[in-house]
């Protein structure tokens, strides 16, 4: 997927760049079946009070339903167009079934328009094709995968991201998570084959602030430049350490570093590596 950068006529555009969005139709609207309306929030709870800071603004989006669970077994669907979603980063391919169901999917690498795609325990090993984890090739890179069988994918969703099957032991499989992690899936959970689409949104630079309100992120001030009455950190004559051990959260909790997984968490079992391990 290539990055599109621009002649440097303002600031801004000097370090700006974008996806060219190879293969997406960039001219297609979402298929109207498979959109839902999508309230903002803005950062706030049920009892309206901030609880994600820095949240507000933003474009108008609409959610795109994403079939996670691939369900219709044993139908193949053939790949309409390859469309970009507002609400992830990877791009999303709408898929007809023969019964003529339409649903979007993630796209992963070299999926394109005409391509066939099927969920089946019998189905091949090419990129777009799901099935379960006991069928497929130990060594194999996977992605979308489920972490309770029927209740549909949760991890490696990620635009670039991908897992690779490391081994097989009973009901168990062991896969190596993107970030480093090896942990146990059951061998009766799917995923999907292949690796997540648009590889280069982590390269993508924004460039001015105005892309990060469009996003719907406000302005981040930092608590050095606060006074004490509002930060921790604040006061002090000129640029002050923050005096104290480590840094803190507005309200005094440790920030930055600070463990907050759980010390007896019951998926610990499931953990063969850590992301982290020496």
């Amino acid at each position: 997927m290539a990055i599109k950068s621009f002649k440097p006529y303002t600031p801004s555009r000097r370090n700006m760049t974008v996806s060219a969005f190879d293969g997406v139709d960039k001219k297609a609207k979402p298929e109207r079946s498979l959109v839902e309306t999508l309230k903002k929030h803005s950062g706030r709870n049920s009892y309206g009070r901030i609880t994600v800071r820095h949240r507000g603004g933003g474009n108008k989006r609409k959610y795109r339903i994403i079939d996670f669970k691939r369900d219709k077994v044993d139908m193949p669907a053939t790949v309409q167009r390859l469309e970009y979603d507002p609400n992830r980063s990877a791009f999303i391919a709408l898929v007809k079934y023969e019964d003529g169901t339409l649903r979007y999917i993630l796209a992963p690498v070299g999926l394109k328009a005409g391509d066939k795609v099927l969920a089946s325990a019998g189905a091949d090993i090419k990129p777009g094709n799901c099935l379960p984890i006991a069928n497929i090739p130990v060594g194999t890179v996977i992605h979308n995968i489920e972490l309770n069988p029927g209740r549909g994918a949760q991890l490696v969703r990620a635009a670039g991201t991908a897992a690779q099957l490391m081994a097989k032991d009973g009901e168990l499989a062991q896969v190596r998570m993107p970030s480093g992690e090896v942990r146990y899936i059951r061998m009766n959970c799917t995923a999907c084959i292949g690796q997540v689409g648009n590889i280069d949104h982590e390269n993508i630079h924004l460039g001015k602030a105005g892309r990060t309100r469009h996003m719907g992120i406000r302005p981040t001030v930092r608590g050095s430049v606060m006074n004490p009455c509002d930060h921790p950190h604040g006061g002090g004559e000129g640029k002050s350490p923050v005096g104290r051990p480590g840094p803190v959260t507005p309200w005094g909790k440790p920030a930055m570093g600070l463990k907050t997984r759980k010390k007896k968490n019951r998926t610990d079992k499931f953990i063969v590596k850590r992301r982290n391990a020496k």
